[in-house]
Parts: structure tokens; sequence; C-alpha cells
């Protein structure tokens, strides 16, 4: 019992320290783990900073990402990963994890001064965009003025002045990428605010004079300074939001500088923290040499064990041997005693020892008693079955003649029961189409009665048409009325116009040769005052007929009127006739349904009848072959209460 508990404790210690290194091992790698991907994480941060701080916004999401995930870690690292159950960081990293984050604070700081810095970066960009898309336009404008002053033999000293502008623009561009790219940020804006300067002073006194520049009077040139003008103005102004961003822009590119320089210092700290985690997993208390130790020590007991078993096993054998030599010797002893038993005697018994059969013995005496038993009670009782055997044959006999009558009877009463099931079939199945026929009608009376709404609901547009074309014919009367009233001052017009007309052509005849031309005209007008006489009879005339039209037509829409609606009426009148006859045949169908439904239940009872007396037949026909064969059956126990009798005489029983 030691050697197995001591083995126990050993294995479970070898168990115990297996389990604590792996899990060690597990939360090792996964430190290890988290301190590589720092390392990489210092990098990849200051990658994307300074392509931020360049412009490129694209990199801005994964700063961001980068920057929580590197907290994210530094979280593991300090409180531990409820997820993947790893512990705090140990106390043999904690110098070297205070410094990470030291590190971590100022460089994480930088990177959020860069991430808030977006909106001025963008809009620096923008800014620079619109600078660098207009400066093309511009420095060929300058190349122009340029080539135009040499064409016109201008003085060399505009000459220079234009070349310097073509200078100037090309400088501003290359000063504004630079400011863009981080390059010498302070340096660049310096530059390219004085060179904007210089560039407008130039331009203003090349378009206007002033003390130290002569006007260029050339209008061509002037032209051209003019585009230039309107130009630069447009990149003055953009200029001029890029150097009211420019400290901020100062500040984040000096944070983004920064980054890369801290980055290095970031990195080593985390290398350095992660040499400090493999330290640590080498200065534990348990190592895996312990479990090999445990492990050689369950073999050793292991063996101890197996020698202790062996010895048992071979003390158990030897006794084994000793008592089985015994035994048989008492089972020969048995056995030669039981030798009349076997015979049939029951008139001798076996001798009762101290040895394990001596409990055979005496159960081998008490079934001789109960041998003695049984063999007397099977002679008594084979006698008396015998003599019931032959009693029961007789009564089964008896039974079978009264089940076959019995079949005979309830093969006449189903035979009637099927009859009647088939007369109540017919019942339901002429209930069934008389019902249908009268849902058909119930449906017929619904569709007459719908078309009959259908009807009304028609006529009613129809008459409401009807009205309103009738408002609108008398709308025509009325207007027709009014063309008549033109008619008739268009009529007095003419009529004044055509003795105008006379009076001129009087006039004109009085007046001679010079009143011949005036004649002319006054008959001409003349003819035309007829002929407008005449137009706005025949007008009369035809706005007399569309009167007389428009009253008759009045007068028959009001008499198709009256007649829509009287069928209209006529239609609802049919329509509750359809009704009453709907309501008719629904009764009419609900009461055949009725008849329908009970003639089904009858039916289905004289059918569930007809099985029961299929089924009671059934039965006393099986009641009549089990009665047959109960007689057989009887038959064969009475020889078998012979036989039995006869297998019990070779025992010999006292006297």
């Amino acid at each position: 019992m030691f050697l197995v508990m001591a083995l126990l404790l050993s294995l479970g210690g070898m168990f115990g320290v297996f389990w604590y290194v792996g899990m060690q091992a597990d939360h090792d790698k996964e430190f290890t783990g988290y301190a590589s991907e720092e390392e990489v994480l210092s990098q990849q941060i200051a990658k994307y900073a300074l392509e931020a701080s360049s412009g490129v916004d694209s990199a801005f999401p994964k700063l961001s990402r980068y920057r929580n995930r590197f907290d994210t870690i530094l979280g593991y690292q300090r409180n531990g990963n409820e997820e993947t159950g790893l512990p705090p960081a140990p106390e043999a990293v904690a110098s070297e994890l205070k410094e990470l984050e030291t590190a971590w604070s100022g460089f994480r700081n930088s990177t959020d001064l860069v991430l808030g810095g977006r909106e001025t970066i963008t809009a620096v960009s923008e800014i620079g965009q619109v600078i660098n898309d207009l400066m093309p336009k511009l420095q060929a404008y300058d190349e122009e003025v340029v080539d135009i002053l040499l064409d016109s033999k201008a003085d060399r000293n505009t000459v220079n002045l234009a070349s310097r502008q073509l200078m100037l623009s090309q400088r501003i561009a290359n000063n504004v990428n630079n400011a863009l790219r981080g390059k010498d940020v302070e340096m660049a804006i310096e530059r390219f605010s004085e060179d904007v300067e210089e560039y407008g002073t130039v331009l203003d006194g090349m378009v206007r004079g002033n003390d130290t520049i002569q006007m260029v009077k050339n209008e061509e040139v002037q032209a051209k300074l003019f585009e230039t003008s309107m130009l630069f103005k447009t990149i003055a102004d953009n200029v001029e939001e890029l150097l009211d961003l420019s400290d901020d822009l100062l500040e984040i590119q000096k944070a983004a500088r920064s980054i890369a320089s801290q980055s290095d210092e970031l990195f080593a700290a985390a290398s350095k923290l992660q040499s400090a985690y493999a330290m640590a997993a080498d200065m534990r208390p348990i190592q895996p040499e312990m479990a090999y130790g445990f492990g050689g020590f369950s073999l050793l007991l292991l063996f101890m064990l197996g020698m202790q078993v062996y010895r048992d096993q071979e003390n158990r054998r030897k006794q084994a041997e000793l008592e089985n030599q015994h035994n048989q010797e008492a089972i020969l002893r048995l056995l030669d005693e039981m030798g009349n038993l076997a015979d049939g005697d029951l008139t001798t018994y076996a001798t009762v020892t101290e040895d394990f059969t001596g409990a055979i013995a005496d159960s081998v005496n008490y079934t001789i008693d109960a041998l003695r038993d049984m063999v007397t009670t099977i002679n008594e009782t084979a006698g008396q079955v015998s003599s019931a055997a032959h009693q029961t044959q007789k009564t089964a006999q008896h039974l079978t003649q009264a089940s076959n009558h019995q079949a005979e009877e309830i093969t006449s009463a189903t035979t009637a029961i099927n009859e009647m099931a088939v007369s109540i079939d017919e019942v339901s199945s002429n209930a069934e189409n008389t019902a249908e026929m009268a849902a058909r009608s119930v449906d017929m009376a619904k569709n007459g009665s719908s078309i009959v709404r259908r009807n009304i609901e028609g006529m009613d547009r129809i008459r409401e048409t009807i009205q309103e074309t009738s408002k609108r014919i008398k709308r025509l009367g009325e207007s027709s009325q009014e063309i008549g009233d033109i008619v008739e001052l268009i009529n007095d017009i003419a009529e004044q116009t055509n003795i105008l007309a006379l009076n001129a052509a009087i006039q004109a005849a009085m007046a001679g040769e010079a009143g011949r031309g005036f004649a002319v005209v006054a008959d001409e007008v003349q003819r035309l005052a007829e002929r407008s006489s005449n137009a706005t009879k025949q007008i009369e005339a035809l706005v007399k007929t569309i009167q007389t039209d428009t009253n008759e037509a009045v007068i028959s829409m009001e008499q198709s009127t009256a007649g829509v609606v009287n069928g209209a009426r006529l239609a609802e009148e049919s329509g509750g006739a359809l009704d009453e006859i709907m309501k008719v045949s629904e009764a009419v169908s609900e009461l055949v349904q009725n008849i329908s439904a009970s003639a089904r239940q009858q039916s289905k009872a004289a059918a569930s009848i007809s099985e029961t007396m299929h089924v009671i037949q059934e039965i006393t026909t099986q009641t009549s072959a089990g009665t047959n064969e109960t007689s057989a059956s009887i038959g064969n126990l009475a020889s078998l209460a012979e036989e039995m009798s006869n297998s019990v005489a070779g025992f010999k029983l006292p006297e």
C-alpha cells in the first residue's frame, strides 16, 4: 500500500510539473510574441507617422490602428489577457516593462500629435495641390512674357526682371513641395514666403510701375501680365493660407521626426523586454528536469511494486495447489457415494464431512428427499390429470359445436348490416350531390348579385357622364349665344364700314382726278364690308343651327338620364331578388350539408358495426379452432400423464 501511494504521488508530481511547465511555456510564448510585435509596431508607427505628416491620407488609419494595437499589447503585459488566460507580466521583468512604458509614453504623445493634425495636413496638402496645379500655368505665362519681350527688343533690365519672375515661380513650386514632403520645412516656408512677396512686388511694378521698376508699355505684354496677375492672386491667397497653417505644420513635422528618432529607443526597449522574458523563464524554481526526476523515481517504485506482486502471487499459487489436492480427494469420495443415486436408488444418503464437499453432500441428501416427494407426487398427479383430461376433452367438443352455430348467425347479421351500409352510402352520396348543386346555386346567385351591382355602378357612372355632358352642351349653347352677339356686332361694323365707304366714294368723285386713287380704295373697302356682312349672316345662321341642335341634345341627355335612373332602380330591385335567392340557396345548402353529414355519420357507424361483426366472426372462428386445438391438446395431455407416470417408474422408493 505504501509503494502504491508513493507511486501515485510521484506520478502526480511528474504530471503537475509538466502541466506547470507547459502552461508557463505558453505564457512565455505569448509574452515573447507581444514583445516581438512591439518591435515591429515601433518601426511601422514611425514609417506611417512620416507618411502621414507628408500628406499621405491613407497612412492615418494605419497609424491609428498600430498605435491602438501597441496600447492593447502593453495592457496585456501589464494586466494580463482574460481571453487567453495570460497573467500579468512577472516581477522579474518589471523594470524592463517600466522602461518600455516610459519610452512608449513620449512616443505615443508624438503619435497623437500627428493623428490630431490630420485636418491641418489634409488642408496643407489640398493647398499644395492647388498651388502645384496653378504653377505650371503661371510659369507658362512668365515664359510667354519673356518671349514677347525678346521679340519686341525690350530693354535688358525688363527682360532680366521677366526672366527672374520665371525663376521665382519655379523656386516657389520647389519650396512648396519641399515643405509638403517635410524636407527642411522651416527653410522652405521662409524661402517660398520671400519669393512670393518678391514675385508680387515685381509683377506689380511691371504692370503699374514704381520707384525701382518701370512699367512695361507693350500692350501684348500688359495683357499677358494682367492674366498673370489674376492667376498669381489665386496662388498668393493659397500661399497665405499655407503660411497660416505653417506653425501647426512645423509642429506636426517636428513630432513626426521625433517619432522617427524615438523608434530606435522603443525598439531597443521592446528587445530588452523580450530578452528579460527569456531570462525569467530560466530563473523559475520549477524546471522540466524536476519532472524527469519524478519520472525516474516513479519507475523505481513501479519495479519494487512489481517484485512484491510477483512474490505474493507465488505464495498464493502454492497454497492453491494444496487446497486443490485436498478437494480432489473429497470429490472422488462423494462421487463414489452418489453412484447408487445415479442408478435411481433413493433409499441411501451421502456421507457429510468437514471438507468443502460436506455442504455438497448435505445438499445431495436434501435433493434425495425432494426427489422422493416429487416422484410420489408425480405418480399421484399423473392419475388425476389423466382423468380430468378425458372430462375436459368432452366439454371442448361441445364448445366447438356451439361456436360453429354462433359463427353462422354472425355471418347472417353481417350480411344485413353491409346491405344497410350500402343504402346509407347511397343516401350520403345523393345528399352530397344535392349539397354541391345548392352550393353552385349560391355561387351563381352571388355572381348575379355582383354583376347587378357592377351594372348599377356602371349606370351611375353613365348618369354622371351624361349629366356632365349635358352641362357642357349647355355651356356650348351659351357660348354660341355669345358668338351670335359678336356676329351682330361685326355685322353692324360691316354696315357702318359700307356706309363710310360710300361716303368716301362720293367724296372721291367730288374731288375729281385727285381723288381717283382714294375712290379705288373706297370701292375695295366697300366690297370687303359687303363680304364681311355676308359672312356674318352665314355665321349667324350656323350659330342658330348649333343652338337648336344644342337644345335638342340637352333634352335628349335629360331623357337618357331619366332612363339610366330607371334602369338603376330596376337593377337594384333585381339585386335584392338575387340576394333573397342567395339567402334561400344558402339555407338549402346548409340543410343539405347537415343531411349529408348525418348520412356520412350513419354510414361510418354502419361500417364500424360491420367491421365489429367481422371481428366477432373472426373471434368466433378462432374460438372454434382454439376449442378443437384444446380438445386435441387435452388428448395429448392424457397421453403425457401416462408417459410421465412411466418415466418415474424406474425410481426405487423406501418402504
